[in-house]
């Protein structure tokens, strides 16, 4: 039996066990989750900036931060969450009480990316505990610092039967994926995530796919746009737009695209300075795999703002591509990195038209000040989810879950989406012995008009 097996059948037995059901157990594990990232705020930092030079703010920001808010946020409604859902009978099962109970899956994986390496392994370990579920953790090779770093203080605060952090590359997924786990959580690309869903589907194991896609950012003629700039910026360069909601694309009005270009590379220049590489705000490109094909991009278009490289430091400067078009290398798949492709739009119903010709993205932004114009695009593009006047902060919302829809994944959590994830539903009918109504038992002759008479 491999280390993994042995390690997930210590799990199913503790799970088994009943220990992680009571509520006060899953407060206790949710707090002990907490207090290793307050007691090792500085640790897990510094791990993330060696792994590639991503500044404290945005560690702590889009991070730690984060995870604190969702356990905060958890420990405050778990009881509310666990509480059974009482639903409504039908005159079928009249007289009945009917009601919900949300039960733990039991053992479940976790597999993590690289580029927020403590918030997609932590914040859904916070929705698979607060469940009452124990769990082992696959963060990415990539960022080796961060996976040692994880590794060490999970072992340090939770027993190995709880959770547990298991490191390593692709035979560590692979033979991970070869158990029979409960449940499986999966963040990472849409490639990776088909390859998930078929090794579940082998054993019927339940999956959340979170994934990506080309998401679209649309700014029209009458958006604010020094406010537009801005937070367009901050959303694209953010972690040198290694996010998986950071906008790929611009699709602009073609009217305000030259004052809108000079607006956005004013607030590119304001975020990082003159020299983007010698700024502590702004990270690196994770490796140099990820460098090369990033770099291939910039022979499309026309570099008009950035385009500096330092292959040495994985360095990309933040990047705006102008005189894009849609047949373009970089227009056929996820950016995920620090390029801006501009498109222009002219007409709202070829926007949408030339959007939807891709697979559905993980999320969209819209910039305008006309409602009607924002209400096309909601209703006729489908997508995971996204803002109206801004980029990436819908993530900050508890009460907004998140998820993608067709390529771009299935599932949701943060929230309460978080505890619904890592729960199955059980339905349950409770009659007494009272009352038993005849109809429904044989013979049937002389019944039919009093059982349609109940179902209409």
């Amino acid at each position: 039996m491999s280390e993994y097996a042995a390690l997930l059948n210590q799990q199913k037995k503790t799970y088994l066990s009943g220990v992680t059901k009571p509520i006060e157990f899953r407060k206790e594990q949710l707090k002990k989750l907490k207090l290793l990232l307050k007691e090792n705020e500085e640790v897990l930092t510094d791990a993330v900036h060696m792994d590639f030079k991503k500044p404290a703010f945005e560690t702590f920001g889009t991070e730690i931060g984060l995870i604190i808010g969702e356990i905060n946020y958890a420990l405050k409604n778990l009881d509310d969450w666990v509480a059974p859902e009482k639903v409504p009978t039908s005159l079928v099962n009249f007289p009945s009480e009917n009601y919900i109970l949300k039960e733990p899956y039991g053992s479940v994986l976790i597999i993590a990316p690289w580029n927020y390496p403590v918030q997609l392994c932590l914040l859904p370990l916070v929705g698979a505990l607060a469940a009452g579920n124990t769990a082992i953790i696959k963060p990415s090779e990539l960022t080796p610092h961060t996976s040692s770093a994880l590794s060490d203080l999970v072992a340090l605060y939770f027993p190995s039967d709880i959770v547990a952090v298991c490191e390593g590359g692709l035979e560590t997924s692979s033979a991970l994926l070869e158990l029979d786990f409960d449940y499986i959580f999966f963040t990472g690309s849409t490639r990776v995530g088909k390859i998930i869903m078929q090794s579940a589907a082998t054993r019927l194991i339940p999956v959340t796919l979170e994934l990506g896609g080309k998401t679209p950012c649309i700014v029209d003629e009458t958006a604010n746009l020094e406010i537009s700039a801005k937070r367009i910026a901050w959303g694209k360069f953010v972690n040198a737009g290694q996010t998986c909601v950071a906008p790929d694309y611009l699709l602009v009005h073609p009217t305000i695209k030259e004052e809108f270009l000079n607006e956005l590379k004013s607030a590119i220049t304001s975020l990082y300075g003159d020299d983007p590489e010698q700024s502590e705000d702004y990270p690196r490109i994770i490796n140099e795999n990820h460098f090369n094909r990033l770099s291939s991009f910039l022979e499309d278009g026309e570099v008009v703002f950035g385009g500096q490289t330092n292959a040495e430091a994985n360095y990309i400067s933040p990047t705006i591509l102008d005189e894009v078009i849609w047949d373009d290398s970089i227009m056929q798949d996820e950016v995920f990195g620090p390029i801006l492709p501009v498109l222009t739009y002219s007409d709202l119903k070829d926007a949408v038209t030339q959007i939807r010709k891709a697979p559905r993205p993980l999320a969209l932004y819209i910039f305008t000040s006309d409602e009607d114009t924002e209400k096309h695009f909601l209703e006729n593009v489908s997508f995971g989810g996204g803002a109206i006047n801004d980029t990436i902060a819908q993530l900050g919302n508890h009460h907004l879950s998140f998820g993608g829809v067709g390529a771009s994944g299935f599932g949701s959590y943060h929230g309460k989406a978080s505890f619904d994830s890592f729960s199955h539903q059980k339905s349950i009918m409770k009659k007494n012995f009272l009352v038993d109504i005849p109809i429904r038992y044989a013979p049937y002759d002389g019944k039919m008009k009093w059982l349609k008479t109940i179902f209409r």
